[in-house]
């Protein structure tokens, strides 16, 4: 049995002890559970991008899928084979126990399985009395028998097979003998690993924790967890397993999976790696953490959440003042791990809330020091509250602090253009289309410049007309395009004339920078968020300003 959470070494700077080998196991199936998640549908080349990601961070298992249940998971592990050298994971084919009343050298779903080529395959099996009897529709031994039958059959053909007990938790406590005896089953068969799983996702740490203990200590075989998130548990309960002597934990990237999803692989091997002390990744593969989430958010075209624990960019930012504070003396004050372990950061957010020592230690992050000028310091934090107090907002747009913090610092702002006016109309026709047209007019390096230009609605318009002036004169905004548009209305009490904010984010192939803008109409708020936009975006090119 695994030591107690208090007996643990808790490390903090990255020291593991051990050699990664076979004593434990980190199984991925984002392949297929995690796409049981709504709003998730993967294709082949989808699926084939997240296997080698996740054999990049170097999990031990990569569950592809049930090959001959459906053509997309067949396809997927032929082109495996082909077109994926894998450095660290084994590739796992998902199936079922065979029929009952039948043999597993004769089943077609079985042989499938072993078509895969796949090393390793990881079969379902029933292991809760009222499952066998209402699902399978057969006895409580015939399924015993399915299991043994299946799972020696495998293993003579040569594959290494583990068994998912489906709805263990839920079976143990309504018949702990029969789910025992599945478990006995599985393990006397020659099945490598049996895996607990809490299909329903209703346990609790405890409860997990005490089962796992008993089942080990009466079955004797190498146990694993599967669990799912209902409660919110599903990293506790996978942790309580650890605890209990569970040496196998299956979880999905990101937590994606079914319902509300599955232990989310990424907290679950940071809390091995970094709190319990055990080597269950390749060196130097943890600080690839935070890189290998966000990607595999992308493929699934899911946003990555930002307050996820070790990955999120949330997970070290820092608003209070009072740790901010304290963080400036030592950021183990309020921070649990060095985010760099995970390939993260801290970030210090600027709003209301900020006192002197945020506004310094995010000065010292955007290159910008003042940590030296106790009056300067203060104009900002001064400047920053009266502003958020209009409903600007600092925490999520950098670039604008940037651009105040150098306003303050060097005595001036940076302008590379003065704007003389702008007007936006939008017209809507008989025939139910529209047209939407904007000019600007504007004066840069000396020069007045009247531009015209039609766009996809008022703000798409007055964009096009800005880069329609300046890109004569700063070819550099070529390269710099929006890829992001965000509204709030800050006041709904005041109807149409309520305060708006929006936010921009802006790209230039090298980077993304954000900005913001607040007015009380919409496209006055988008205006200034645009401004921001490209005089940021000229600085960050090193374009000198003009004025």
């Amino acid at each position: 049995m695994s030591s107690s959470p208090s007996e643990r070494n808790d490390v903090r700077n990255g020291e593991r002890t051990g050699e990664l080998d076979d004593s434990f196991h980190v199984f991925d199936t984002t392949l297929r559970d995690g796409a049981q998640r709504e709003g998730i549908n993967l294709t082949v080349a989808d699926k084939l991008t997240i296997a080698r990601h996740l054999d990049d961070f170097g999990v031990g298992f990569i569950e592809g899928g049930w090959p001959g249940a459906n053509p997309r998971d067949t396809e997927f592990f032929a082109r495996a084979r082909e077109e994926i050298d894998f450095q660290h994971a084994q590739l796992v084919a998902f199936g079922a126990t065979r029929r009952a009343g039948a043999k597993a050298a004769q089943d077609p779903q079985v042989k499938a399985l072993l078509d895969s080529g796949a090393p390793v395959i990881c079969l379902v099996a029933k292991s809760h009395d009222r499952h066998v009897e209402l699902a399978l529709r057969t006895t409580l031994d015939e399924n015993l028998e399915m299991v043994r039958d299946t799972v020696s059959h495998l293993v003579a053909q040569g594959r290494r097979v583990f068994v998912d007990c489906e709805h263990f938790f839920d079976g143990y406590r309504a018949n702990p003998g029969y789910a025992k005896a599945v478990v006995r089953a599985a393990h006397e068969a020659g099945a490598s690993v049996v895996v607990l799983c809490d299909t329903n996702g209703g346990m609790l740490p405890a409860q997990v924790q005490a089962i796992v203990h008993t089942v080990l200590d009466d079955t004797g075989a190498r146990l694993g967890i599967h669990a799912q998130d209902d409660t919110g548990c599903a990293v506790a309960n996978t942790l309580a397993a650890v605890d209990a002597g569970a040496t196998h934990v299956q979880c999905t990237a990101n937590g994606y999976g079914e319902r509300v999803g599955n232990s989310n692989l990424f907290p679950v091997v940071a809390a091995l790696e970094l709190k319990y002390g055990k080597k269950v990744l390749p060196d130097g593969a943890l600080s690839e953490m935070t890189r290998i989430s966000h990607a595999i958010a992308e493929v699934v075209n899911l946003t990555p959440s930002t307050h996820q624990p070790y990955v999120g960019v949330s997970a070290f930012a820092h608003k209070a003042g009072l740790h901010a504070s304290a963080i400036k003396v030592d950021p183990d004050l309020y921070q649990h791990i060095d985010p760099d372990l995970v390939g993260n950061r801290i970030r210090m957010l600027v709003s209301d809330m900020a006192g002197r020592a945020s506004i310094e230690l995010k000065g010292k992050e955007l290159g910008v020091d003042i940590s030296g000028d106790r009056e300067l310091v203060g104009r900002v934090v001064e400047r920053v509250k009266e502003r958020e107090l209009k409903g600007y907002t600092y925490e999520a747009a950098d670039a604008s602090f940037e651009l105040l913090l150098r306003e303050e610092a060097e005595g001036r702002a940076r302008r590379y253009f003065r704007v003389e006016s702008w007007r936006a109309i939008v017209e809507d026709r008989p025939d139910g289309t529209h047209a939407n047209e904007a000019t600007v007019k504007l004066w840069a390096k000396g020069e007045r410049i009247v531009a015209t230009a039609e766009g996809n609605g008022p703000v798409n318009a007055l964009d096009r007309a800005l880069r329609v002036g300046l890109e004569r004169i700063y070819p550099q905004l070529a390269k710099m395009e929006l890829v992001d548009y965000k509204v709030r209305i800050l006041e709904g009490k005041h109807g149409t004339s309520s305060t708006t904010r929006v936010l921009i984010s802006t790209a230039d192939g090298n980077g993304e920078w954000s900005t913001v803008g607040v007015a009380e109409n919409v496209i006055a708020a988008s205006w200034g968020a645009l401004e921001d936009a490209y005089t940021y975006g000229l600085l960050r090119a090193g374009v000198e300003p003009v004025e």
